[in-house]
This record gives structure tokens, C-alpha cells and sequence, in this order.
């Protein structure tokens, strides 16, 4: 079986640690899965529940829930500002909200940065709030201490290359048929 994983970075920096990571998923990933990431974070407008209507609702927003509805499972990579998730990750989380086939839905975290203090806790509460199966065996925290990371030096260091594999080995197995087991 084949498997289709949709990736999010949270940050919209060109240079960021979380970009990197996706990209390193990219190249890592295993036989079984398809990894595309979303690249419309930015253009999605503020989100207000006057347009969350099919007559209403905006191309972007249209676009993230179609994206979501076809993925199996779904990847983020989320950094920390200010104690928080940005606000424009935060605002395509409220756009998703919207999308009749998320709830259920597989869900990994991927963090970075050792210096994450708050906001992985509140990704996964919106998460679970949204109806997500977050599969903690797919979460991972590389737990660096710098914002300077790039492609190379996570996928040539042996203990980033194999918590990501794994990470996507445990995202595959929570997405195959059969019982599954905690």
C-alpha cells in the first residue's frame, strides 16, 4: 500500500530549522509513502467564520481543505514564538477546522528546537480539540539549541536521520489496515 503524507511548516522564514526538517523528510522518506508539503500558509486570509461557507469560503481555504481531505496522514513542523504557535500557522489550523475528512486523521509533530517550551503542548491540545489521532510514536524533538540547521547536517547526522525515519516508519504503520496496537 501506498500512503499520502502532507507536510506543514509552521514558520514562513526562507532560512528556518523547521523548512530544513521538512525537506530532510523529504529526502528520507521510506517505500510506501508520498510526502508533498503545503505551501499556502501564507496565503490563506485571516480567518473569520463569516466566510467558513461553501458559497464564501476563499480559493485558499478551499485549496487547504482539499489538500487535507486527500492526504492520509499529516506532518507538522512548528516552531515557537513568543511562548506560542505563530499566528499564521495558527490561523491555517483555524481554516482546517472546516475540512470534513481532518477529524481522525493521522497526525506526527516534529519539533526542532530544544528551547520549545510552550507551544508543543498547545499544538497538540488544538489538535486534539480539532479531532486529530496525534501517533505519539510519529513525534520527534531533535532537541538542538540552534536556529542555524540545514538540510545536510540532518540527514548526514545518524541520531536526525534515524528519529526522522522512525518517525515516518510510525506514521506508515498507524495508516496500514489491521488492529492496532498501543
Amino acid at each position: 500500500m501506498h500512503f499520502q503524507i502532507i507536510t506543514f511548516c509552521g514558520s514562513l522564514r526562507a532560512a528556518s530549522s523547521n523548512r530544513a526538517l521538512l525537506t530532510a523528510v523529504e529526502r528520507l522518506v521510506p517505500e510506501g509513502l508520498s510526502v508533498r508539503r503545503y505551501e499556502g500558509v501564507a496565503k490563506l486570509p485571516h480567518f473569520t467564520p463569516d466566510l467558513d461557507h461553501d458559497t464564501l469560503l476563499p480559493a485558499a481555504a478551499r485549496d487547504l481543505r482539499d489538500q487535507v481531505a486527500a492526504a492520509d496522514g499529516l506532518l507538522f513542523a512548528v516552531p515557537e514564538y513568543m511562548h506560542g504557535l505563530p499566528g499564521s500557522f495558527k490561523n491555517t489550523l483555524d481554516w482546517m477546522v472546516g475540512c470534513q475528512r481532518f477529524p481522525g486523521k493521522p497526525v506526527a509533530l516534529a519539533h526542532v528546537s530544544a528551547r520549545h517550551a510552550f507551544a508543543p503542548a498547545q499544538l497538540e491540545e488544538v489538535l486534539k480539540t480539532m479531532a486529530a489521532r496525534i501517533v505519539p510514536q510519529a513525534g520527534f524533538n531533535l532537541g538542538l539549541t540552534t536556529n542555524d540547521v540545514d538540510v545536510e547536517f540532518l540527514c548526514s547526522n545518524a541520531g536526525h536521520r534515524a528519529a526522522i525515519v522512525a518517525a515516518l516508519e510510525a506514521i506508515r504503520k498507524s495508516l496500514c489496515p489491521g488492529p492496532r496496537h498501543k
